[in-house]
């Protein structure tokens, strides 16, 4: 691969628990707040799951009405996250033909579809939405947005789980390699807080239960872990063929530099130490690199004790325990289909502005967590090559490598 072939990251765009757009989201990590608040809705109260991370803006209040109301909330998001990506890109002048969209999500419009399954069983088939369907089809993020951006270069839907987003960048990532794109606006979304989705997720023992101080519930790494808080959002990163970029005098946030998309074909749920280590290996091998390499790792780190002990065992036997490690989870919930752009992005940006944002709620390391995970204060330093996280139901295992 030449170097004009490298692929960048020229946008970021993001809607989290944190903040509507990926700068407010970016200083919410630094700053260690917290976007997880108590459920009061009244559709909450007999749930077992009191506590969840929602966007600070209704998406819908950003749309035109007409707009809003044809697509689904997880749609919404997208198509905003990816503006703002786009803009944050300088709005490339590139052939629709050579512009590729691939979003990745967990659910896609679950939330349509449990409600229009309540209108049809209420009032019968002829109360249903007319745009029921483009709303709940799990490639409805990645259509609207391509629509909205004029991309003719394919609109590619991921769906592996919780590792949906990251696996869109490496979908990128080999287009832009393989010759058949210039740019690529990739990341993922999703938006299924719902009571349905939070009493599965509860009934399978993955979901905290605490309800208490709902800001202290999720707490990777930590002793006092209890499952973790379901979240919503979106991470957008628009992705360019280096010559391409360098030609319309674009700058970049940096690279990506490496990909792996791996399988544990072990079981459906569990998670898997050994293809966790895998997908980390030869994403290394992809971007050239050595474990010393990598001062930051944004581990996927969800808050439950099976899956930090057998991701923090991983990274432990790939890259050892020099570099400083995050979880941002802590602090935005678990994403589900989102979370795995959103941690490549703050793995990007920690290299950028030489800054690991710490992992809130690390009150006391597991024992068995032998690694240098930042907490308490945010780490600054200088680092250049970084690797990104994420794992999903399913055996889904997706590594990234960024490089400043």
């Amino acid at each position: 691969m030449t170097d004009i072939d490298r692929v960048l990251v020229t946008g970021v765009g993001a809607m989290t628990p944190l903040g509507a757009d990926a700068p407010s989201s970016w200083s919410g990590l630094l700053d260690g707040k917290s976007g997880v608040r108590f459920l009061d809705e009244e559709w909450a109260a007999d749930l077992p799951v009191h506590v969840a991370a929602g966007l600070t803006v209704d998406p819908a209040s950003l749309l035109p009405r007409t707009r809003a109301r044809k697509l689904d909330r997880c749609e919404q998001i997208a198509v905003l996250s990816a503006r703002e990506a786009w803009e944050d890109a300088g709005a490339p002048q590139v052939e629709p033909e050579r512009l590729a969209v691939v979003i990745g999500t967990g659910t896609g419009g679950v939330i349509t579809t449990l409600e229009q399954d309540d209108v049809f069983e209420r009032t019968g088939a002829r109360r249903l939405s007319p745009f029921a369907v483009p709303m709940l089809m799990p490639n409805g993020p990645a259509a609207w947005v391509g629509m909205d951006l004029g991309a003719k270069g394919g609109a590619r839907t991921v769906v592996s789980a919780c590792a949906s987003g990251a696996e869109a960048l490496a979908v990128g990532q080999d287009l832009i390699r393989g010759g058949r794109a210039d740019v690529v606006v990739a990341g993922g979304v999703e938006a299924c807080l719902h009571p349905f989705t939070l009493a599965a997720f509860a009934q399978m023992k993955a979901l905290s239960t605490r309800c208490t101080d709902p800001e202290a519930v999720s707490r990777p790494f930590d002793v006092e872990r209890s499952g973790f808080v379901m979240g919503e959002g979106a991470g957008m990163m628009v992705l360019e063929r280096a010559g391409f970029a360098r030609a319309r005098g674009a700058r970049a946030h940096g690279a990506l530099a490496g990909s792996s998309v791996g399988s544990s074909a072990n079981h459906i749920t569990a998670s898997d130490a050994d293809g966790q280590a895998v997908a980390m290996e030869l994403a290394l091998r992809d971007a050239g690199l050595a474990p010393a390499d990598i001062g930051v790792v944004h581990a996927h780190a969800t808050s439950t004790e099976s899956g930090d002990l057998a991701e923090a065992e991983a990274i432990g036997r790939v890259i050892g325990d020099h570099a400083a490690v995050t979880a941002t989870k802590s602090m935005t919930g678990h994403m589900m289909g989102a979370s795995g752009t959103l941690g490549a992005m703050a793995a990007l940006l920690a290299l950028r502005d030489g800054t690991v944002p710490a992992t809130r709620n690390l009150d006391e390391l597991d024992p068995r967590v032998e690694l240098d995970v930042v907490r308490g204060e945010r780490r600054t330093g200088r680092w250049s090559a970084a690797l990104a996280n994420s794992f999903g139901f399913g055996g889904h295992n997706v590594s990234l490598v960024l490089t400043k």
